[in-house]
């Protein structure tokens, strides 16, 4: 397998493979993306710099980007304050990947990309309803921050967020 940094050619194959997983987070009701997150973020993550893949040969097989902020970073109580934080955005494995320990592996590969990155602590949030994340970051060291994240999307449609962090060491 393949893990490097993103560039334009990944777009198409990106969306793809964001889009099937949007189908199946939506079938077991965890609607939290859209047409347009994460999918029209992609260009700008990797224009930046901070969109991450991993292929098997010429198959994506999982991505994420590594932020230097996030909207919510100040609504919880961070743990880990010493030091630069990167927040783990857009994480997503192909859905013909799941259960086979990709969502780990990519765990390390953000770790130690953002420690190669000078970052002491990796931070993301999660949707509340979105337990399989959950539980996956959980299993992985990451620690929930204290308070939540209301996310107003609409009026109509806030999405609660819960903080996760590990140290990096």
């Amino acid at each position: 397998m393949e893990f490097r940094q993103a560039v334009m050619q990944d777009l198409p194959q990106l969306k793809a493979v964001y889009k099937a997983i949007i189908q199946d987070m939506n079938a077991r009701q965890i609607q939290i993306w859209d047409d347009i997150f994460p999918c029209e973020f992609f260009a700008g993550d990797i224009q930046s710099g901070q969109l991450y893949v991993l292929y098997d040969n010429l198959r994506l097989v999982s991505a994420f980007a590594l932020c230097d902020t996030n909207s919510g970073e100040n609504a919880v109580k961070w743990q880990n304050n010493n030091g630069k934080a990167l927040y783990l955005n857009r994480f997503g494995v192909n859905i013909k990947d799941t259960r086979k320990g990709i969502g780990s592996l990519m765990l390390t590969k953000a770790r130690e990309t953002a420690k190669s990155l000078g970052a002491v602590s990796l931070r993301l949030f999660v949707v509340d309803i979105n337990r399989p994340a959950i539980r996956l970051y959980e299993k992985n060291g990451f620690t929930r921050a204290g308070g939540t994240y209301d996310e107003i999307i609409e009026d109509d449609f806030i999405l609660r967020e819960y903080g996760y962090e590990t140290k990096l060491l």
